[in-house]
């Protein structure tokens, strides 16, 4: 992502959190432009390394917070399966979340797949079940990686 890109996806988060009447301190903003950064999901302590850069007196707990309030604001999705976390592409709206997760190389691509969630839900409800959210994780193996293995 060009400097340019990161400072229009700074500029909306913030309005976002303007409008919500919540607050991307500068340690939350840099956990954010980290994330925006990365090329797949990143677990915590490794964000917590790059954060020190930014924020030599980091430590665990500013990480979790900042990814705390990055995840209830939508922000970022947490990768359930390898504990990790990834931008969120379309942060805007809140939304179902499934993942294209590459076993080869990290890679992690966010979908939205036509019906998974209506499908999920209804038949969640017939069994007298209410879902509250919905992430669906999908291991594999993504374009690039299967071209290089032939």
């Amino acid at each position: 992502m060009n400097k340019q890109d990161m400072q229009r996806l700074i500029r909306k988060a913030e309005q976002l959190c303007e409008q919500r009447g919540a607050r991307l301190t500068p340690a939350r903003r840099e956990v954010f432009e980290i994330l925006a950064k990365q090329e797949g999901a990143i677990g915590a302590y490794d964000l917590l390394d790059k954060l020190k850069t930014a924020v030599p007196n980091a430590k665990p707990p500013t990480i979790y917070r900042a990814l705390d309030f990055l995840q209830e604001h939508g922000f970022v999705h947490k990768i359930t399966s390898s504990n990790s976390y990834v931008l969120c592409s379309h942060f805007d709206h809140q939304h179902p979340v499934q993942m294209l997760i590459c076993e080869e190389c990290g890679a992690v691509q966010e979908i939205q797949s036509d019906g998974v969630y209506e499908a999920l839900r209804k038949q969640a409800e017939s069994q007298g079940f209410i879902v509250a959210s919905q992430t669906i994780e999908a291991h594999g193996s993504c374009k690039a990686c299967q071209a290089a293995i032939g």
